[in-house]
């Protein structure tokens, strides 16, 4: 048998006390294969998709008058994929608030004044740049915060100096915590292991390299993008992600290391296994930057 479905509720969220007090459907009807059950009383239509998206939103608009959705949460909602769909949704509430425990939202209660907030997707959330100092303030470790606050710049969603802005701005718990996030992100990485990778070499006693150098040739024409270049050696070092081994991938990232290899350019590659073995990495990077100045200990060098 078809279950009942009304044309209302179809690919919509609900609560389901709200339908059975208006007569839509009854107690028995919610439970059956119609629905899928997002959170305590609300509801959702069996097409429609739960990601953590959904949920963000259903939880503010339906679950916790007045909330804002923020954090991780919010970051969602600007496009940053940080949370999953079984994830806690992270909501902020005025101090004071009489909003109760939900399993499956955790909510904080913080003051945001009224240019901290804005609207996405119909939906309360904090901006871009103080959804960023929030993730300073909160995620561990450091360096995936930093990569977070990353992504969102990169996303266009804001500025490093917006971010900066805030974060210099923020009182309460951790701020200076969140003051350092933002001072280490710098908005170029690609992708969360780019940051990850950056703050490697950054932490070694290593030359600090060039982010997203562009290197051309002697006609002074662009030939590839890297991600990390010491220039006066003619290196770069590349984080590669599994999609370069796809094979639409593999003709054009040859023809590319081609381009660099003929302007006399060589190439460090890493991936996400060997960020398991940080010195490893260094190590092969300092060895490479050794063969173009033999007789130089460039890690040696670095030191105070």
């Amino acid at each position: 048998m078809t279950p009942l479905r009304p044309t209302a509720l179809r690919g919509r969220v609900f609560r389901g006390s709200a339908q059975v007090a208006a007569g839509r459907l009854t107690k028995a009807q919610l439970r059956s294969s119609a629905w899928q059950r997002v959170f305590r009383d609300v509801y959702a239509c069996s097409t429609v998709t739960v990601t953590h998206r959904l949920r963000a939103v259903a939880a503010a608009r339906l679950l916790v008058p007045g909330a804002v959705v923020s954090g991780r949460s919010a970051a969602v909602l600007w496009g940053v994929d940080v949370a999953g769909p079984a994830d806690d949704v992270e909501l902020t509430v005025p101090p004071g608030s009489s909003a109760c425990t939900v399993p499956g939202v955790r909510v904080r209660r913080w003051p945001l004044a009224g240019d901290q907030v804005t609207a996405r997707s119909g939906t309360r959330v904090t901006t871009a740049p103080v959804t960023a100092v929030d993730l300073g303030r909160s995620v561990h470790p450091l360096v995936e915060a930093v990569a977070l606050v990353d992504a969102l710049v990169v996303a266009r969603v804001t500025d490093l100096d917006a971010v900066r802005a805030a974060a210099d701005a923020a009182t309460g718990p951790r701020c200076r915590r969140a003051r350092q996030v933002a001072g280490l992100a710098d908005g170029l990485a690609g992708s969360p292991q780019e940051t990850r990778l950056r703050l490697l070499l950054h932490a070694s006693r290593l030359p600090r390299p060039v982010a997203q150098f562009r290197v051309r040739d002697d006609a002074g024409r662009e030939i590839a993008r890297v991600d990390f270049a010491w220039p006066d050696h003619h290196l770069a070092v590349e984080y590669e992600g599994r999609w370069h081994g796809r094979p639409q991938q593999v003709a054009p990232d040859r023809a590319r290391l081609n381009r660099l290899t003929a302007a006399g350019w060589r190439v460090v590659f890493v991936t996400a296994e060997d960020l398991r073995e940080p010195d490893q990495v260094i190590a092969r990077v300092a060895a490479a930057l050794a063969q173009s100045a033999p007789g130089v200990d460039l890690v040696r060098s670095q030191r105070p």
